[in-house]
């Protein structure tokens, strides 16, 4: 994402607010085309796949709600980009899509949390790949 939006596309989310702490809202990782693609992607795949636009919406939507959550929180901690907060980066961007859809997709509370523990599980492995020396990936 980073490589096809640079130069000024890469309007951060948060303006470059900072708050009272003097630490950005959200950071410069987290961006207005950014979070126009993940809700846009999302119920597009959602469609091609079977749970519909609606469904997709939400879960793109609520997935970056969580992933905001995240980055505000570590910015509150003094956390730079790209440091890891393991169970933080991961937990909110999936349990919130989750328990948003439960009622709408009849998931029952354990498959709910199979599927946050999935998600974290895979995203750490992703990581470890992505955060190899040498890469330019951050995950906020």
């Amino acid at each position: 994402m980073r490589m096809l939006l640079r130069g000024g596309w890469q309007l951060p989310l948060d303006g470059g607010l900072r708050l009272l702490d003097g630490k950005r809202l959200f950071g410069s990782s987290k961006t207005i085309p950014g979070l126009a693609v993940a809700v846009t992607a999302t119920p597009l795949s959602a469609m091609l796949i079977g749970p519909g636009v609606w469904i997709g919406f939400l879960i793109g939507a609520f997935a970056m709600l969580g992933d905001l959550l995240s980055s505000f929180i570590k910015r509150r901690l003094g956390l730079a980009a790209g440091d890891w907060a393991i169970g933080l980066d991961q937990i909110p961007e999936s349990l919130f899509p989750l328990l948003v859809c439960k009622p709408l997709l009849g998931l029952s509370w354990t498959q709910v949390l199979l599927l946050t523990a999935a998600f974290f599980l895979v995203n750490l492995l992703a990581s470890q790949i992505l955060h190899r020396p040498g890469s330019d990936r951050q995950k906020d």
